[in-house]
């Protein structure tokens, strides 16, 4: 072998050497690139991405949006409530005043007097103001079917006429309302 065979085989066997030696250099380095991404992306596994954390800040803010809308709404139905039934006590402490009135004019209706005028002109405008402010006068007369649900009976008696039976044969009181609320009960007597 001349010289400068044997000098060409050596630099070819030092070539694959080093070209082995660069590629398992990269190969060392793209291991190491890999390592480093998958513990990025472990790292990033427990932090969302911006796009998530966006729309999970997005999805707190509507709920939280829609928690206070409904809060609002809430507490104005409340209100309008409470403003509706908050002469509850007053009105029910003012029908004995009206039943008073009432029976003042059953009372004065038998003597033709001016007396009867002016109370009946005074318990009108007290009722009127009083219905202005949600009173509504129950309406039941003797003769109606008795409704558990609307009046409160007091006793029951015989019926006069077999019709009259289950019957409401007498008012003792007036039953009253308030808005929607019944406030008091119409008191009657009832055909067994």
């Amino acid at each position: 072998m001349s010289k400068k065979t044997k000098k060409a085989q050596e630099e070819s066997t030092e070539m694959p050497f080093e070209g082995t030696q660069q590629d398992q250099n990269q190969n060392n380095a793209a291991k190491e690139n890999e390592i480093e991404s998958k513990e990025g992306d472990h790292e990033t596994s427990n932090e969302p991405s911006p796009e998530d954390a966006l729309a999970l800040e997005k999805d707190r803010y509507l709920r939280l949006f829609a928690e206070f809308e409904n809060y609002k709404r809430r507490t104005s139905k409340e209100r309008i409530e409470l403003f509706k039934t908050a002469s509850h006590d007053v009105m029910v402490a003012l029908l004995p005043v009206l039943d008073d009135f009432d029976r003042a004019i059953k009372e004065l209706e038998k003597s033709d007097d001016a007396l009867f005028e002016g109370v009946a002109l005074i318990r009108n405008k007290f009722f009127e103001t009083l219905k202005q402010k949600g009173l509504a006068l129950i309406d039941t007369q003797a003769g109606t079917t008795f409704d558990a649900d609307l009046h409160e009976a007091i006793t029951q008696i015989p019926a006069p006429t077999q019709d009259m039976k289950g019957k409401i044969i007498d008012v003792i009181e007036k039953g009253y309302m308030l808005g929607e609320k019944i406030i008091r009960y119409p008191k009657v007597v009832i055909g067994q």
